[in-house]
């Protein structure tokens, strides 16, 4: 790739911060950053690549400040963890033997029912933040939800923190600071073993990946702060806001464009 010019530089340095911000608040950074990079002239499987390789700083971040805040129990969702990490490998391995089109085109509509079920969906009580006892142990449901949103999120990407978000509110019954919560563990989970993997098949460009990767983290830990102190009051209309955006440029870049 040739030297990226400084003004590109900053450019990358804010939208990642503004990605980070927004992915741990409501999940969809990838939705600016792999614009971003194919912008740069990227191939798609190497811009791909190199976006989680910088995810993976953001998601670690967030979780890590879910965790701290005891907004997240890692021993609740064992098996989530592992349906993740197999779906999300085996998303990545596919993701460039299979057609996207048809994803394009449902992707809007998929994101948008999201947002209408945040809007309408009444959420348990914000005042306690605390994991439902005991554990949920719906084993089965942990299963297919990591393995469906670990192989999206290999294969994709776009808007997984906020499908991990709205899934886990309908199943378990969780306010929409604990779901935000399990929502970026899980979502380092996917993001990091797709990273190994893209690494493996040697698709990332690291000394981007890794400048874009520090400035993601930086807007990570502004926003998990902000969520974490705010709540649900100021969770629900950020998350709302980015996926009916998401929705509406998903649906405009896949319906539209091309016309």
């Amino acid at each position: 790739m040739e030297m990226i010019e400084p003004t590109m530089l900053v450019i990358l340095a804010l939208v990642a911060f503004a990605a980070g911000f927004i992915d741990a608040v409501a999940g969809g950074g990838g939705m600016l950053t792999v614009p971003a990079l194919l912008s740069l002239g990227l191939p798609p499987h190497i811009a791909l690549g190199t976006n989680k390789l910088a995810a993976t700083f953001a998601s670690s971040t967030a979780a890590f400040t879910y965790y701290r805040k005891k907004l997240f129990k890692p021993e609740c969702w064992v098996n989530a963890f592992i349906a993740t990490l197999i779906g999300a490998t085996i998303g990545t391995l596919t993701v460039d033997a299979i057609s996207t089109e048809w994803l394009e085109k449902v992707l809007p509509l998929i994101i948008l029912a999201a947002a209408v079920y945040t809007i309408f969906h009444k959420t348990p009580d914000v005042s306690h933040d605390v994991s439902p006892k005991p554990c949920p142990v719906l084993k089965r449901k942990q299963k297919y939800q990591g393995f469906i949103l670990g192989f999206y999120d290999g294969v994709a990407g776009p808007g997984t923190g906020a499908f991990w978000t709205v899934s886990s509110m309908a199943l378990y019954r969780l306010n929409i600071l604990l779901a935000s919560g399990l929502a970026k563990a899980m979502n380092f989970t996917s993001n990091f073993t797709s990273l190994v993997t893209f690494a493996i098949l040697g698709h990332i460009d690291w000394v981007l990946g890794l400048t874009m990767g520090v400035c993601l983290m930086a807007g990570a830990f502004v926003g998990a702060h902000s969520a974490i102190r705010f709540g649900a009051t100021f969770i629900r209309p950020v998350f709302v806001t980015v996926v009916s955006v998401l929705a509406i440029k998903l649906a405009y870049e896949a319906w539209f464009v091309n016309l």
